[in-house]
């Protein structure tokens, strides 16, 4: 019997398929790189570091910039057409999970896109 399990892919400023949600919890790259997690809507990267928060289908960065969108996202900047999707590589273990960083006061969401929206943002 075959499981189905939910992927929400997070594209990119030019339409790129850059990560996938996997399970609704865990963020990985498509070469199966696990780079972060999800705790109440919030993203944390492996490190504990707040990276941003999730919002009608939005990834905002810690400036409340758009990041990535997802299929379904509501409102905002005109969104890119998206681009096929890479196959999805083997995922990779996932390391354990540190302290979470305290979240910031959320900034405003802004209807410019971040800096950041690429593989960049799981690290910073």
């Amino acid at each position: 019997m075959e499981v189905s399990v939910e992927i929400d892919t997070l594209y990119d400023i030019e339409g790129r398929a850059v990560a996938y949600i996997y399970k609704g919890e865990y963020i990985y790259l498509y070469d199966g790189t696990p780079v972060a997690f999800l705790h109440d809507m919030h993203v944390y990267g492996f490190h504990g570091r707040y990276l941003g928060w999730i919002y009608n289908g939005w990834v905002f960065d810690r400036r409340g910039l758009r990041a990535f969108f997802k299929r379904e996202a509501t409102g905002g900047p005109a969104r890119p057409a998206r681009r096929a999707r890479p196959a999805r590589g083997a995922r990779h273990a996932r390391p354990a999970r540190a302290a979470r960083e305290a979240r910031p006061a959320r900034p405003a969401r802004s209807m410019a896109w971040s800096t950041t929206s690429d593989e960049s943002f799981f690290r910073s």
